[in-house]
């Protein structure tokens, strides 16, 4: 059996702590989760409340295998504003899930906020 790494036990204390701070996302302000992987990226808009994801965009989307660089992310946000926009979302708790605000998870971020979501 493989031992959890250190590293992966580092993020997930940083998660429970971010989400403690920001709380669980509502029907009025959900919260976007973003998750990076080696490869790809994936984020989602989720309501806590009743347990349901709103939206959601990845890299890894069918027909659209790319690998996720900061461009792409870019894309994939903007993207994702769009889905939250016809969903009539506007605002979002961002939740960064562990990672560092830096690179494709804060590329991620401005595109949806250049999309007209507001955090």
């Amino acid at each position: 059996m493989a031992k959890t790494s250190e590293k992966a036990v580092l993020r997930e204390r940083r998660k429970k702590r971010i989400r403690g701070k920001i709380g669980g996302g509502t029907g009025e302000r959900p919260r976007l989760s973003v998750f990076r992987s080696d490869r790809h990226v994936y984020a989602q808009v989720i309501d806590d409340l009743q347990g349901v994801t709103l939206a959601s965009v990845s890299s890894f989307e069918k027909g659209q295998h790319r690998r996720a660089n900061i461009e792409v992310c870019q894309e994939l946000g903007k993207k994702l504003a769009e889905r939250c926009k016809a969903k009539s979302i506007g605002s979002v708790v961002f939740d960064k899930n562990g990672f560092s605000y830096h690179g494709r998870v804060k590329a991620l971020a401005d595109g949806a906020r250049e999309g007209g979501l507001q955090f």
